[in-house]
This record gives structure tokens, C-alpha cells and sequence, in this order.
């Protein structure tokens, strides 16, 4: 038996297949952006994924869909009334064609609550009913207060986040102004390497009790650039920024939960730098689980998974 995951964000296109022994197939499409800019029109994103998907669903082994019995698609960014966006649609289209189609239940879930699935997976815990996640990405920087019920399915509390820029819109922004590609993560992170020591406290945090703004710093970043200061030493500061303003966020929402796990979910989260630093300054005070750094990326392994799940009450 397999179950197929759909998910259309904001700039990748995505499918994945589990079946009982785990991921039986999954393919991504990034979505193309012209060099220079930091994101897309949803007008233009949308026609990218209904590209996309016909090539993706071709792919598909022909062995894979004679076992499928549910297909599952995220079809907003959070799972909270007027969540919406234009680019899930699109996969919402094609999955409802497919399962009606193959004659097959269609699972409806979130973009976000297919990333806490795919990091629940990947990690391997909290293995606890309740505890934080942090979601950080391009389109959220989020706290979130979880708490896990039967097959899967869970109870999300907005705690706190970002008031204006998100993490990943932070790293892009500078990315693509230091002449990287967007989206720039790995590109930054791999500049970030040949930063001198210290350039990780060339930047700035502002949070205020849970909730924290980027554009201030960005705007610093900017200015860092337009004196002079290395292209690598920006890149570092970059990190260590997100890094020290998660860890407060994290430490705050902690005192004010009394829980002990925190779940990091989101492409920002796949640094491997700020993984390091939240580590150091959190490690002794609660148990970090991170996801796997590729399916902390945009992708619908989370959202195949909730399929699978949600499929066991039919």
C-alpha cells in the first residue's frame, strides 16, 4: 500500500510516496527565479507548478500507483482559518484529480502542518504529547505550542514570531544582494565558512518577549555591505543573528510553557552553523530535535505521511 503526498509552496513543487517500510519515491522541483530577484508573483509561481506536476507525476513508477490508496495535499500555510494562497491550488487541482481518478480517499492537510510531520519523522521525536516547534523558513518564522494526538494528527498554538521579514526572506534578501542565487540558504552558508572569527556578533537581535523583527537588521546587513565588510563576514553575521534571536524566542517561550522538547522545523533550520549555536546555548536546558536537513526543506514527505495516517480512520 502507498500513499501519495502533494505540496505546492511558494517555490517548490513537490511529491512523495510512502508506503509501510517508509519513503518509497519522492521528487522536488525548485521553482525558477530570475537572477537578481528575491521571490515571485504567486501569479507566476501558480503556472510554474502547473508545469511542474504533470512532469513529476510522470515520474512516478507505474508499480507505485497500483498500490496507491489515499492521496493527501496541503492546501494552505497554516492549518488557521484565512490561511491562504494562490500556489496551493494547484496541487489541490491535481490531487483531487488523481484521487478521483484511481478511485482513492483524499486527505486534506497545511504546508506547515506537513513540515512538523516531516520533522517528527526525521528526528525521531519529541516522543512526548506536548512540546514547541520552531518553524523557520522563507514564508514562516513561527513558536508553536504542539500538542500531539492518535495518527498523527496535532493541536497547533501560535506562541510567538516574527513581526515583519521571516528568517528565510532575512538570508535571501542579503543572499541575493552578496550576487547569490535564490533561494540563497546553501549559497550563504557556504560563503559563511570563510568568515573571520567573530563575525557572527557583527549583527544585532531585536525581539521583544515573543515576538522578533528582521528588517531592522537586514537594513543593518545592507549598511555592513555598503562599508566594506567582507562578503563571508556578512554571511556568518547573518546566521549568527537568526541564531541568537531564535535562541531567545526558544528560551522565552520555554519559562512561559514548562515544557522541555523543541522540534526545529523549516529550510532555515537545515543551517548546519545555527544548529551548532542553538545547540551550545540551549543544549543544557531542553532536548533539541532537529530534522533531517533535506526534509527540512519544502518538500511533501510530511504530507504523505499525515496521508498515511489519517488513511488508518477510514
Amino acid at each position: 500500500m502507498y500513499y501519495l503526498g502533494l505540496d505546492t509552496s511558494a517555490y517548490t513543487t513537490s511529491l512523495a510516496l510512502i508506503g509501510e517500510e517508509g519513503v518509497a519515491w519522492e521528487k522536488r522541483q525548485v521553482l525558477e527565479v530570475p537572477a537578481g530577484e528575491t521571490g515571485l508573483a504567486q501569479s507566476t509561481a501558480f503556472f510554474q507548478h502547473v508545469q511542474n506536476l504533470p512532469r513529476l507525476v510522470a515520474e512516478v513508477p507505474s508499480y507505485l500507483w497500483k498500490g496507491l490508496v489515499a492521496v493527501g495535499v496541503s492546501t494552505a500555510p497554516r492549518p488557521v482559518p484565512g490561511s491562504y494562497m494562490p500556489v496551493f491550488t494547484a496541487g489541490l487541482a491535481v490531487a483531487q484529480a488523481i484521487a478521483a481518478a484511481r478511485q482513492v480517499p483524499l486527505m486534506l492537510t497545511s504546508h506547515q502542518e506537513g513540515h512538523i510531520a516531516a520533522g517528527l519523522v526525521s528526528a525521531g521525536g519529541p516522543e512526548g504529547t506536548d512540546f514547541l516547534v520552531v518553524h523557520l523558513s522563507g514564508g514562516t518564522t513561527e513558536l508553536l505550542a504542539i500538542s500531539q494526538h492518535e495518527h498523527g494528527s496535532v493541536n497547533i498554538r501560535l506562541l510567538g514570531g516574527t513581526t515583519d521579514l521571516h528568517a528565510g526572506q532575512f538570508v535571501d534578501r542579503v543572499g541575493v544582494r552578496l550576487g547569490l542565487g535564490f533561494p540563497s540558504g546553501k549559497e550563504l552558508e557556504k560563503l559563511a565558512q570563510g568568515a573571520a572569527p567573530g563575525a557572527e556578533s557583527l549583527l544585532p537581535s531585536s525581539i521583544r518577549g515573543l515576538e522578533l523583527s528582521f528588517s531592522g537588521v537586514e537594513t543593518a546587513a545592507q549598511r555592513l555591505l555598503e562599508q566594506g565588510t567582507p562578503a563571508a563576514d556578512v554571511a556568518r553575521a547573518v546566521e549568527g543573528c537568526i541564531a541568537r534571536t531564535v535562541a531567545k524566542l526558544v528560551e522565552r517561550g520555554l519559562d512561559r510553557q514548562g515544557l522541555s522538547d523543541v522540534l526545529l522545523v523549516g529550510g532555515v533550520s537545515a543551517n548546519q552553523f545555527i544548529r551548532q549555536a542553538l545547540t551550545r546555548r540551549l543544549g543544557q536546558k531542553v532536548r533539541l530535535f532537529w530534522a533531517e536537513p533535506d526534509w527540512s526543506r519544502d518538500n511533501a514527505l510530511g504530507v504523505a505521511y499525515l496521508t498515511k495516517e489519517g488513511s488508518v480512520n477510514l
